[in-house]
């Protein structure tokens, strides 16, 4: 059984030609990078090295550099806000590609009515929505607190609140197979926390990537969004930890909360390492310091049993398991089934923290 972003034996991909290292170079805003920690790039703040890093900050490029990997039949991953995701200590094989295209257009100040609004998929979905909402337009108060980016957003049909982002999506452009296609909802074929993005991506090592989404939002006549906002990020504040974490841990299971049970199985406030589970809400795993990839999977798995032990509920990881993870085959050979299901758009470990 194999994964795209997952690799449990340790065998490293070949080495790109200097020509396409030259090519990605030149298309990297200051340039192809090499050996590079990826901590710095994920909302936990932990993962090993990547091979090579390239930061890509138009869509043109970005587009060019997919083109690229795809005649050197080279695997990639893209990167964007690193939330939903845990970089394994030894980091990524390979290219990573770190979507930082952050372009919206918006609709003319005199637009009346419901109304297109068109965004790069490295856009912060958070700031993307709070600045819609200053400029007046309703449909995505329940996005002021999701960390992530648009294109994670899509991958995973991020939501909260009791919406999402199908509930606002018209299209997005989407590059596949060496193309540039337009995507309607219909053939993303959304569903909870899921997409056929998300899906595709776990078969392949080229796997089709959002490059813009083009959303319908309407005028925010009676300023309800901004005082809905407001209400959403004071119970994110309450009711979810600040630290440095990669959001909820696990999904929550039919009719119940994950962490609910984790609670229940008496592991708030346990440890491995500088890993903790929250104390402000035990589906969260917090970075109290230096914590490991490692440290976190341990303690990821004692969750599991002790929730399936108490409860007999097996709790499926909401994360992404991105790198290589070589000498953890016992604990991540068992959940593959899962992993696979929750498969990052070759990247969208573009990030989106896709949960209430």
């Amino acid at each position: 059984m194999s994964h795209p972003h997952l690799t449990l034996v340790s065998t490293p991909p070949p080495a790109p030609s200097p020509d396409l290292l030259a090519r990605l170079d030149a298309l990297s805003r200051g340039g192809l990078r090499r050996r590079v920690a990826l901590a710095p790039y994920t909302s936990f703040r932990i993962g090993g090295p990547a091979d090579y890093l390239a930061v890509l900050t138009r869509i043109d490029d970005l587009i060019q550099a997919l083109s690229l990997l795809q005649e050197a039949q080279t695997p990639y991953m893209i990167l964007g806000g690193g939330s939903n995701i845990l970089v394994s200590d030894a980091g990524i094989r390979g290219i990573v590609l770190l979507n930082q295209c952050k372009g919206v257009v918006w609709p003319e100040a005199s637009t009346v009515g419901p109304a297109e609004v068109t965004v790069e998929t490295g856009a912060p979905l958070a700031g993307f929505a709070r600045e819609a909402i200053k400029r007046g337009w309703a449909g995505l108060s329940w996005a002021v607190s999701i960390p992530g980016t648009l294109g994670g957003a899509l991958v995973g049909n991020a939501g909260a609140h009791g919406q999402d982002l199908a509930s606002v999506f018209i299209h997005a452009r989407i590059w596949h197979q060496g193309r540039v296609e337009m995507w309607d909802a219909a053939r993303m074929a959304f569903a909870y926390r899921r997409s056929r993005l998300k899906t595709l991506t776990a078969s392949t090592s080229h796997p089709p990537v959002a490059l813009t989404v083009t959303l319908r939002l309407h005028p925010d006549v009676d300023g309800r969004a901004a005082e809905e906002a407001a209400r959403f990020i004071d119970h994110r504040r309450r009711t979810q930890p600040t630290d440095k974490s990669a959001g909820s841990i696990f999904k929550n299971p039919p009719g119940d909360y994950a962490g609910r049970l984790i609670d229940a199985a008496g592991l708030k406030g346990r440890c491995v390492g500088a890993a903790c589970i929250s104390r402000k809400h035990a589906n969260f795993i917090v970075n109290q310091g230096q914590a490991t990839a490692a440290e976190v999977l341990a303690l990821m798995s004692l969750a599991r049993e002790e929730v399936q032990r108490q409860f007999g509920i097996l709790l499926e990881p909401e994360i992404l398991f991105v790198g290589d993870w070589s000498g953890h085959e016992d604990t991540l050979s068992s959940w593959m089934p899962a992993a696979m299901a929750s498969s990052p758009q070759r990247a969208k470990a573009q990030g989106s923290k896709m949960k209430d």
